[in-house]
């Protein structure tokens, strides 16, 4: 007899529903959620698959019950919810029985879990475009404050921070209140800078160890926060079968609805990390406005831009860097700046 179990998680506990391969319910349980506690609760049932659903603690609950030799899967939580919402009642113990009877019928798609480097990675890069917003924040606040009294920030050689000291000397020298608010705002600022930098220090720390960040990073337009950006989302390269899945994957192709006679093609989809998308359309407009030497990828973004303006090249060059860095990735080859350059073997 084989046996399926269904994982319904939550901070504190998990609700556990063991079902046979005809679906009757074989045994539930409600215990802590830990890895310990949930191998525990499935040992004397010789689980043939149980499945999660994807959230916060998913990808530690994956890592813990595969050490434990738990044949576990995890579902996408969009799938599973639409299977879910069929149940009379949203419970805790009904959405384990449902998701039982989901990894019994096979009726999931399994989740690709990221490898522990790539999660470090990503928190690594999360934390330092958090600081740069939150230092933006300030500069902004900054501003906002000075103006409120008639004094303009404006734009000064030396960059902000002289600018600001120049303000605080001068003009705030009547002011010891606001003086005193500018100062703190400054001084937060240059603790934030000082965080910024020992986490970019940390980031090209791990590129230079990395043989595939450096190869992507010899494409024009990709810095080392993209390249390792796109390193540690897509993991694993074998996850395509063809790079071009790497466009859609990250949200850069458009919505299509097809249903008879009726065809419809909408906006990019924006499906997938955000991060890397923004990080990638980045990438393409430095290629298309910044970057003075030219290859086939800039000319072919160029003649979009002539017939679409650049908003919609831009999007086009992102979802097509996409696809070369998957490539480059796979082939071991190095970036060709023209489609007539002759291939390296890597």
């Amino acid at each position: 007899m084989k046996y399926y179990a269904g994982l319904d998680v939550s901070q504190q506990t998990t609700s556990i529903c063991i079902v046979d391969d005809e679906g009757k319910i074989v045994a539930e349980r409600k215990v802590a959620s830990c890895p310990d506690a949930i191998a525990e609760a499935l040992e004397p049932f010789a689980i043939t698959r149980a499945g999660l659903e994807t959230g916060p603690l998913s990808v530690w609950l994956w890592n813990g019950l595969k050490e434990r030799g738990v044949p576990i899967v995890c579902m996408d939580a969009r799938h599973a919810n639409a299977a879910l919402k069929m149940m009379p009642a949203k419970t805790d113990r009904n959405d384990a029985i449902g998701l039982a009877q989901i990894v019994r019928t096979g009726w999931c798609k399994s989740v690709h879990v990221k490898s522990t480097a790539s999660h470090e990675a990503r928190a690594l890069l999360a934390t330092r475009s958090q600081l740069v917003r939150t230092r933006c924040d300030l500069e902004n606040q900054v501003r906002g404050v000075l103006r409120t009294f008639g004094i303009l920030f404006g734009k000064r050689v030396g960059g902000f921070a002289k600018r600001a000291e120049e303000i605080i000397d001068g003009e705030l020298h009547a002011s010891p209140t606001i003086q005193a608010v500018v100062e703190a705002l400054m001084r937060a600022r240059a603790n934030i800078l000082e965080q910024i930098r020992h986490l970019e220090a940390k980031v090209r720390s791990i590129a230079r160890q990395n043989n595939v960040v450096r190869r992507l990073m010899s494409v024009p337009g990709v810095g080392v926060i993209t390249a390792l950006g796109f390193v540690a989302t897509i993991d694993d390269p074998g996850r395509f079968k063809r790079s071009s899945s790497a466009g859609a994957y990250l949200g850069l192709t458009p919505r299509i609805y097809a249903s008879g006679e009726t065809m419809r093609s909408g906006r990019v989809s924006k499906r997938g990390d955000d991060f890397l998308r923004r990080s990638l359309y980045e990438a393409a407009n430095a290629l298309l406005t910044r970057i003075p030497q030219f290859s086939a990828l800039k000319s072919w973004g160029l003649r979009i831009a002539r017939r679409g303006g650049y908003r919609k090249a831009k999007v086009a060059v992102a979802r097509k860097l996409a696809v070369i860095l998957h490539a480059i990735w796979i082939s071991g080859e190095p970036f060709r700046w023209s489609s007539q350059e002759p291939r390296e073997l890597a």
